[in-house]
């Protein structure tokens, strides 16, 4: 039993490991017609590519995406669309400890306990690798809902937030961090350089929002909005936390405090607040969905950490290898690519039931 495929009506199974020959996706239920090519799924493979500077791993991963099936004469057919991504610069001899200790906060010891041996090169479908698939995916959800606009940003490196006084949206695209506030980035130059040189790693927190979303998506109950872009976004490796809107801090304030006053305007309500993130009863109201996402700190780190071996007995491992000093960095796009998934699979389901 093993569950690699999201969605409900637009659906998407990944495949592949960290060092394995490929990796990829079959995204089925896509609506025929939709003009489709390489160049429109490429960008955001870039913006999740690694080795694109000092702050993420030096892996060197040209991420070309390749259409293998579902697209005729640039348009989808409405069959499945098969997405292959080529590995071509695996370094497996670099895990050779890693298959006699385990990383403490990896999945190695949780995948031996599961299926009674593992793929250690790299983790295989542990590691961060099989994003890449996530944000092919996530190209072609984009274009389901072209109405929708996904934009995600890191708002927090290793505790150190941003000013959100300083919020600039053109930034996100003008650093290595993906972060909207200049100043903040700058730091987080000095924070990032100092935990990859002493060995170890930091968390993030990546903020999201989309606009354009149309009230009425999701569904009471067993398909609300917000549990689906939850188990989205847990789904992630080395995602520990989502809050949708205020999240726990809601939990500290009084009902008028909380509630998102509302006033007759032009095409519907005006909304005065936004605290529950767009989203009421598990349904789209028609204002943003934002939402926040924690990632833990790399667990492969060059710091020795006391662990055991696969037959029990006490070890230390240092982590050898190329990994990303904050793995939440790349995960920007691929907290898009989840959101505008669930989005476009929402919409497809709004217009089953409701026409």
């Amino acid at each position: 039993m093993s569950f690699n495929t999201f969605g409900r009506l637009f659906r998407f199974t990944t495949w592949g490991e960290s060092h394995g020959p490929a990796l990829g996706a079959i995204v089925d239920g896509c609506p025929p017609g939709i003009p489709l090519t390489e160049a429109d799924i490429q960008p955001w493979l870039d913006k999740r590519r690694p080795g694109t500077s000092r702050f993420t791993t030096q892996r060197r991963e040209p991420d070309t995406v390749r259409i293998l099936s579902g697209v005729f004469e640039g348009r989808t057919t409405g069959t499945p669309i098969s997405l292959m991504i080529e590995n071509v610069d695996q370094r497996s001899k670099d895990y050779s400890d890693v298959a006699t200790a385990y990383r403490p906060g990896h999945a190695d010891y949780a995948y031996d306990a599961k299926y009674g041996f593992r793929d250690f090169r790299g983790g295989g479908r542990s590691s961060a690798r099989e994003t890449a698939a996530r944000v092919a995916a996530g190209a072609l959800a984009r274009l389901v809902v072209p109405q929708v606009r996904v934009r995600a940003w890191v708002e927090a490196i290793g505790g150190d937030a941003i000013d959100p006084g300083n919020f600039d949206d053109a930034q996100i695209d003008q650093n290595p961090f993906f972060c909207p506030d200049a100043k903040a980035a700058l730091r987080w130059e000095a924070l990032v350089d100092a935990a990859r040189k002493s060995g170890s790693s930091l968390g993030a927190v990546i903020a999201c929002e989309a606009t354009g979303v149309s009230a009425g998506w999701g569904a009471p109950l067993y398909a609300k909005l917000d549990s689906e872009l939850a188990s989205a976004c847990m789904s992630i490796n080395a995602v520990k936390g989502i809050e949708i809107g205020d999240g726990f801090a809601a939990a500290a304030l009084s009902g008028e405090a909380n509630a998102d006053p509302m006033r007759p305007g032009v095409d519907g309500p005006e909304f005065l607040a936004n605290h529950a993130g767009g989203i009421a009863g598990g349904i789209a109201t028609g204002q943003p969905i934002r939402l926040r996402v924690a990632f833990k700190p790399t667990s492969s780190i060059l710091t020795p950490v006391e662990t055991i071996s696969p037959t029990g007995e006490a070890a230390t491992i240092a982590t050898k290898g190329r990994h990303d000093p904050c793995v939440g960095i790349r995960g920007v796009p691929v907290v898009e690519a989840m959101v505008a998934l669930v989005l476009a699979d929402q919409a497809l389901l709004h217009r089953g039931q409701c026409g």
